[in-house]
């Protein structure tokens, strides 16, 4: 028997659009207690909330227009959005560039903001 199933996406971290990257690190580090994993100047850091990432997006790195949003990491963007639409789901940036990944924007039949990226 062939399972044609995708292999699961892993949700590598939880998108937060802020206007100030450093201030927004101090606040989650000083409230939740969470540790920086990275940090990109005041374009993006990645905090470590205890087997999640938070993602801290500064306007430059803001892809989903200040919108909160998963992040799917998958191994192939172009087919995960082509699965995505044929289930429904609306893609609102095409896939581009990032500094660190390919990463597209798009919407699931609910209208939730998703960013799905992996591998340059």
């Amino acid at each position: 028997m062939v399972n044609d199933s995708p292999k699961p996406a892993k949700i590598g971290n939880v998108l937060h659009p802020v206007a100030d990257v450093s201030s927004a690190v101090r606040f989650y580090a000083t409230t939740f207690g969470l540790s920086a994993k990275f940090v990109d100047g005041d374009r993006y850091a990645a905090l470590d909330a205890g087997g999640t990432t938070l993602a801290l997006a500064g306007p430059e790195e803001d892809v989903t227009g200040g919108v909160p949003a998963a992040s799917f990491k998958v191994p192939d963007v172009a087919g995960a959005l082509a699965a995505l639409i044929a289930g429904g789901g609306t893609v609102v940036r095409q896939p581009e560039q990032g500094p660190h990944e390919v990463r597209a924007v798009a919407r699931d039949p609910w209208g939730n903001t998703i960013v799905v990226y992996g591998p340059q």
